[in-house]
C-alpha cells in the first residue's frame, strides 16, 4: 500500500476518527482545527500540525458540521487551491451546495469529491462505516487506495450532488429506527418491562434494526458519550424536510422526528448522543383520558 500524506480539516468526532484510522493505517497525518487544542491527542499519536493544510498536501479530507462552515473555512484557505489537489468532503449537506463548492474548485484546479458517512464515528474508528461518494470516476479510481482505510464499503454514486441524496435518504431511515427503538424501550420501562430482556426481544424478532446494536446499550445505559451528536441529526432532518418540500413531497414522520428532536434540544439534549432521545421519551407523559 502506498503511503499517502493527508490533512485532515476539522477534529470533530469524525475528523478525529478518520484521522485514527488513517495513523493507524501507516500514512503521513496532518491535521487542522479552528480551536487548535482539539488536535492534541493526535498530535500525541503522531499526526503533524499544519497551518495550511490546503498547501502542504495534496490529499485533504474535509470534516465540518455544515455547508455553510465548510464554505468558510476553504474560502479562508482560498489562496491554496491549486490544480492536483484531491479535496475530500465527508460532511453531511446539501446536494445543491456539493455541486456549488465542486464547481468553485474546479476553476482552481481542485478536484472535489463528496464523501458523507453513514456510521458514527465510533463505527468509522473500528472501520465499520460505509462512505458514500459523489464525484468524478477517474478521481475515485485515483484515491483506490485510501477508501478501504475510510470504510467497510464505499460506494461511488456517481457526480457530485448524488452522494448526499443517498446520505439524506439513509440518515432519514436510521434516524426513524432510533426514534421507534426510543419510544419501544420507553414503553417497556412504562409497562414494568425490564429493558434489556425488552431489547433482546427485539433483536431476536422482525422488528430488529441495527440501531439496536450500536444504541439500544446506550439507551439502557443512559450512557449518552457523544457518537454522533442529537443536534447535528436535527440538522440533517432540517436538510431533508426542505429538500422534499423543493421536491413536492410531505414526510409526516421526518417532521415529527424533527419536532421531537427540538423539544430535546431545547431540553439540554443536543450536544449529547443522538440515542438521548429516549430521554425525552421516557420523560413524556400520557394525555389526559376523555
Amino acid at each position: 500500500m502506498r503511503r499517502r500524506r493527508v490533512a485532515i480539516v476539522g477534529l470533530g468526532l469524525m475528523g478525529s476518527a478518520f484521522a485514527e484510522r488513517l495513523l493507524r493505517a501507516g500514512h503521513e497525518v496532518l491535521v487542522w482545527n479552528r480551536t487548535r487544542g482539539k488536535a492534541d491527542a493526535l498530535l500525541e499519536a503522531g499526526a503533524r500540525w499544519t497551518d495550511r493544510p490546503l498547501r502542504d498536501c495534496d490529499t485533504v479530507l474535509v470534516c465540518l458540521y455544515t455547508d455553510e462552515v465548510v464554505r468558510s473555512v476553504l474560502e479562508s484557505m482560498r489562496a491554496d487551491w491549486r490544480p492536483g489537489l484531491d479535496l475530500i468532503d465527508s460532511t453531511t449537506g446539501d446536494p445543491g451546495a456539493a455541486r456549488a463548492m465542486a464547481d468553485d474548485l474546479a476553476a482552481s484546479g481542485v478536484c472535489y469529491q463528496e464523501a458523507p458517512v453513514s456510521g458514527s464515528s465510533a463505527q468509522t474508528r473500528d472501520g465499520l462505516a460505509t462512505v458514500f461518494v459523489g464525484g468524478p470516476a477517474e478521481a475515485f479510481q485515483r484515491l483506490s487506495t485510501l477508501w478501504p482505510v475510510l470504510g467497510a464499503r464505499v460506494l461511488h454514486c456517481g457526480p457530485c450532488g448524488s452522494a448526499s441524496r443517498l446520505k439524506l435518504i439513509t440518515n432519514l431511515v436510521l434516524g426513524l429506527n432510533r426514534l421507534a427503538l426510543a419510544e419501544g424501550l420507553a414503553y417497556a420501562e412504562a409497562v414494568g418491562v425490564d429493558g434489556a430482556v425488552a431489547l433482546e426481544a427485539m433483536k431476536g424478532s422482525m422488528a430488529y434494526s441495527r440501531a439496536m446494536d450500536a444504541k439500544g446499550v446506550k439507551m439502557l445505559g443512559r450512557d449518552y458519550t457523544p457518537q454522533a451528536r442529537l443536534s447535528q441529526h436535527l440538522k440533517d432532518l432540517r436538510l431533508i424536510l426542505e429538500s422534499a418540500r423543493g421536491n413536492g413531497l410531505e414526510l409526516p414522520l421526518g417532521a415529527l422526528h424533527t419536532r421531537l428532536l427540538e423539544q430535546a434540544e431545547s431540553s439540554g439534549l443536543g450536544d449529547l448522543d443522538n440515542s438521548a432521545v429516549f430521554e425525552l421519551l421516557r420523560r413524556r407523559p400520557a394525555a389526559p383520558g376523555p
